[in-house]
């Protein structure tokens, strides 16, 4: 599948969860930043999103921030979720566990508590949504049902990006930033990836909790409907 077919989808896929989420009670709303860390995983296709936003929008400056971001700790994972899946469906659990141990900090892309690039925000960003106030609270709370929706749609995202990679926002956007790189993800070549970028997996068995399965039918179906 070509890029732009990627991208066409991944814009059906954030249709759906739009709709999935108009129906959540959340307390995340504008300016509340607590959770807009550096410690974003995205895929390649919505690296791209993001990237192209900053060009057209002469947002270059942001190129700055996320390259000052490199220079501090952040979670780089070592698998992707589809891969987790693949591990969980054959039982080894010798490397299920991914510790973060790094200091989350904020966003790049965070100016003055607001998102920089929301309307092309990745899907990790999208689908945070905490029925308390973190602040008071100390932490989020997310519904169990709206984690493994999010799980779904995790994995459906990679899926779709098939041929690409996972990282961190600020790996993938370094990584993006010459114009090469972008080119070569738009044709299709085969990309040399840094250590840090992992190759995405095709989806085999998605991570549904059993008690999830009947509720979870009708956003199956819709996302079944996508066509790419």
């Amino acid at each position: 599948m070509n890029l732009n077919s990627k991208l066409l989808a991944l814009d059906k896929v954030y249709n759906v969860y739009n709709d999935f989420a108009s129906g959540i009670n959340t307390f995340c709303k504008k300016y509340c930043s607590l959770c807009c860390t550096r410690d974003v995983i995205m895929t390649s296709i919505e690296g791209y999103k993001i990237i192209q936003h900053i060009i057209s929008e002469d947002k270059t400056h942001l190129f700055e921030k996320i390259k000052s971001s490199a220079e501090l700790k952040r979670l780089q994972p070592g698998i992707t979720i589809n891969g987790l899946a693949e591990l969980c469906k054959d039982n080894d659990n010798d490397n299920l566990a991914e510790e973060i141990k790094t200091p989350m900090g904020q966003c790049p892309l965070l100016i003055n508590d607001e998102c920089s690039v929301y309307q092309d925000r990745p899907f990790a960003c999208r689908c945070f949504n905490s029925i308390n106030n973190c602040a008071e609270n100390e932490s989020a709370t997310i519904d169990d049902f709206v984690l493994t929706v999010n799980n779904i749609f995790l994995q459906v995202i990679e899926h779709i990006d098939q041929g690409g990679f996972t990282g961190n926002l600020t790996d993938i956007l370094l990584f993006l930033e010459p114009q090469q790189n972008c080119e070569n993800l738009l044709s299709g070549k085969l990309i040399d990836l840094p250590t840090c970028l992992i190759n995405n997996h095709s989806l085999k068995i998605l991570m549904i909790p059993p008690e999830h399965k009947n509720q979870a039918q009708p956003i199956l179906k819709a996302l079944k409907k996508i066509t790419y």
